[in-house]
């Protein structure tokens, strides 16, 4: 077994709204930062873990991912992997 590092990066779907994501928006432009374009929230989740290969780790991950961390429906997600040393 070896131990991994992974990331993963929740945001909302595209095209949906995200009210968080405009809240901010908002709120740069109120401070004059006009240049920015759109702000999409997300999530992003650390975890380490033990697992016989990075591609069983990602799969463990992605298993977690479609049963609890991310809604399927309004969210989608990437798998960053990395072996510590």
């Amino acid at each position: 077994m070896r131990e991994y590092d992974i990331e993963v990066r929740i945001a909302p779907r595209q095209g949906l709204l995200d009210p968080q994501g405009n809240a901010i928006h908002n709120a740069l432009h109120s401070l004059e930062f006009d240049e920015v374009e759109s702000v999409r929230v997300g999530r992003l989740l650390r975890i380490r873990l033990l697992a016989d290969s990075a591609e069983g780790a990602r799969s463990s991950v992605d298993d977690m991912c479609r049963k609890l961390l991310a809604n399927p429906v309004t969210e989608d997600y990437e798998i960053a992997i990395g072996a510590t040393a």
